[in-house]
């Protein structure tokens, strides 16, 4: 990709009232592209609260098939304002089959294609391990008007195989649609080191693959529905860096916001030719990777 992209991150809170929520991302978006967006990206399961703080099988009557209600008023959002858009949704492929699924939309409204996240985790607060199966779609970028789009979820953050499969594939961009937080009762150092490792983790992967990263946060307190925990606090903090890790633009880590920023295309051409880590990857000896551990 050699074009500049002008790209938005929607970071929003989240209630219970799906229309509400919705309703919020389309203003949102459409102030993104009164700014010049063509490329909007919405936060992990934007449609609503985060329900894996706790295991309730009623959850899954969230979920909806894609196509479906949703995919048909974003893929319009999208062919109103003219712009490529990552939505996250809680997709029902049948009956007790779910995936965590990011749809990527392009500028007509048409569904460009989709992934479904791999690495789920399964953690105090995100129960996500009795929600979704493990995605199936592999790692693919998508192609759009708006460049080949590395698309992962959340999770997959921590994880460099991915992020390099992207970059393997022709990905021009790494993104990422996010809901992560901490507890408000853990203490304020951790809470510092935890964010730091998460934004540097993603800083990573745009430095090893010379690939501009796109993460787009929640923000806000969220209850835990069980009552057994304090909830979960949002930590927001959307950012865009480059393929050296610069930091372009970074949120607020408390409030809304929508982040616009410029993504220069050409710039990832100029850092791999300097830092040409593609070339210099001793392919022939990573046979161990495909171990879960060498014992």
């Amino acid at each position: 990709m050699t074009m500049t992209v002008r790209a938005a991150l929607i970071q929003q809170s989240c209630g219970p009232d799906r229309d509400a929520n919705l309703s919020k991302t389309e203003t949102m978006a459409r102030e993104a592209a009164a700014q010049g967006a063509a490329l909007i990206v919405l936060q992990e399961l934007h449609l609503g609260p985060y329900f894996c703080q706790s295991e309730d099988t009623s959850f899954f009557n969230l979920a909806e098939p894609i196509p479906g209600p949703s995919t048909e008023r974003l893929g319009s959002l999208a062919r109103e304002l003219g712009a490529v858009l990552v939505a996250s949704l809680f997709e029902r492929r049948t009956a007790g089959l779910y995936h965590n699924t990011a749809v990527i939309f392009e500028r007509d409204g048409s569904i460009a294609g989709k992934y479904r996240k791999m690495h789920i985790p399964d953690d105090p607060g995100y129960y996500e391990k009795f929600y979704f199966t493990p995605g199936d779609l592999g790692f693919h970028p998508v192609e759009t008007s708006a460049g080949k789009l590395g698309v992962l979820v959340c999770w997959d953050q921590w994880f460099p195989e991915g992020a390099r499969l992207m970059a393997l594939r022709g990905a021009d961009m790494l993104i990422y649609p996010t809901a992560i937080g901490w507890t408000p009762s853990e203490p304020e150092d951790d809470k510092a080191r935890q964010r730091d490792a998460w934004q540097l983790a993603q800083r990573g992967h745009a430095v090893c693959n010379g690939l501009p990263v796109l993460s787009a946060n929640r923000v806000g307190f969220e209850a835990d529905p069980s009552g057994a925990t304090d909830g979960l606090l949002f930590w927001g903090g959307s950012f865009l860096c480059g393929p050296q890790g610069e930091m372009l633009a970074e949120a607020s880590s408390h409030e809304e916001q929508v982040l616009v920023c410029d993504v220069d295309g050409a710039r990832s051409e100029e850092v791999r030719r300097i830092w040409p880590f593609l070339r210099d990857r001793r392919i022939e000896s990573y046979g161990g990777l495909e171990h879960r551990f060498l014992d």
